[in-house]
């Protein structure tokens, strides 16, 4: 039996997605240029970086449909995103590309049967585990989106913005507090 499918995948998914829009829409759009330190991508390029990088699990799942990662192209496939995650942006572009690659991935998710998401890929050799499930590996892109969600939190603290998420769980603690006290 089987708790979590791709029903609960997709929404997961999508629940991550929005948090990451409502952090890019709260940072000025003057601020999408900022960088932590030399050498790392601007706000605008994680956030696009973010946005397009579920493709590859597509192009793996969905495009070409691999059983054995052994021949995938990465580094082609990394180079032409590179490309992409660094093209100047507007905020607004930035936030549609967000939501127009979210709302992809998510179909995705959502359309994938349980024999699917069963499926074993074959890693390439050295690499290890020998293989993940294809449900594994297809909710790889939440996981990494959290991953530089957190960089973004962070660069709101050091521009002045308390995230919206902090901001929210300091309501619920004041409210609990406040019912509480009475």
């Amino acid at each position: 039996m089987n708790y979590y499918g791709a029903k609960e995948l997709a929404q997961s998914f999508r629940t991550v997605r929005n948090n990451t829009i409502t952090i890019a829409g709260e940072i000025p759009e003057d601020k999408y240029d900022f960088r932590a330190a030399e050498g790392c991508l601007s706000v605008g390029e994680i956030l696009a970086h973010i946005a397009v990088m579920p493709r590859v699990q597509e192009q793996i799942h969905v495009v070409e449909r691999c059983s054995s990662l052994a021949s995938f192209d990465f580094m082609g496939l990394m180079g032409k995103l590179k490309t992409e995650v660094i093209l100047p942006r507007t905020k607004a572009e930035v936030l549609e590309l967000l939501r127009a690659e979210g709302d992809k991935y998510a179909a995705i998710l959502e359309g994938a049967s349980e024999e699917f998401l069963a499926e074993q890929v074959e890693y390439p050799e050295g690499m290890m585990p020998r293989s993940k499930s294809r449900f594994e590996m297809l909710m790889a892109p939440k996981e990494h989106e959290m991953h530089h969600r957190g960089q973004l939190m962070l660069i709101q603290r050091l521009l002045g913005i308390t995230p919206h998420m902090t901001r929210q769980m300091e309501e619920r603690i004041a409210a609990m507090r406040a019912q509480a006290g009475q």
